[in-house]
């Protein structure tokens, strides 16, 4: 079997589905900047995220469509919306605020938050891959994975460049504290809207 074609179609699939998410990684770094463990935390909580959004994909699209159904997709929007709306509160409380000199820097980041954030984001992931996955191969759907588990690595260290380059980093770490509570909050409400959730 020629798997070439399968493994280009990922990488196209993957690009189109995830390209967003590196200005959501982005903030984490620019969140995460100057602690210790923050590239493998939000390494490890986008690999926990996706390969969840991977899964259910490929249950779904074995037949298990009982085990996640469609109209549940939508609700994956509360997750950022949450997380959105509680760092909003923080930082309007001041239990956000830093010294002067650190700014909005340094900010510990929870793998479960990204990988939350990750998964909500990728909701609509599961309803554009099932249908790839239900038209190929056992094959196929196993270089799917392969490729997009490989590129999960590439998104992360494509976010880490864009947050390190220094105009970009400088306007991160100034509006970050907007920024991140906006993007979470935004996100979840355009998955709730797109998927009709609560009857939107």
């Amino acid at each position: 079997m020629d798997l070439l074609t399968p493994v280009l179609q990922a990488i196209g699939l993957f690009l189109a589905t995830n390209i967003d998410d590196i200005i959501v990684l982005s903030l984490f770094f620019a969140r995460g900047a100057g602690i210790r463990g923050t590239t493998a935390k939000i390494l490890a909580g986008q690999y926990l995220g996706f390969g969840a959004i991977l899964a259910a994909s490929v249950l779904v699209s074995l037949g298990a469509a009982t085990f996640l159904p469609e109209d549940a997709i939508a609700y994956f929007g509360l997750i950022p919306l949450a997380l959105g709306l509680l760092a909003a509160w923080k930082a309007w409380r001041g239990d956000d605020d830093d010294d002067d000199d650190e700014k909005v820097a340094g900010k510990a980041i929870s793998v479960w938050t990204v990988a939350g954030v990750t998964f909500a984001n990728g909701g609509d992931n599961i309803g554009v891959y099932v249908p790839v996955f239900v038209t190929v191969g056992t094959g196929a759907i196993i270089a799917y994975s392969i490729v997009f588990l490989a590129l999960v690595a590439v998104l992360v260290v494509l976010a880490k460049f864009v947050a390190t380059r220094k105009p970009i980093a400088e306007i991160l770490e100034r509006w970050e504290h907007v920024l991140f509570p906006l993007v979470l909050i935004g996100l979840g409400v355009v998955i709730l809207v797109e998927g009709g959730a609560f009857g939107l």
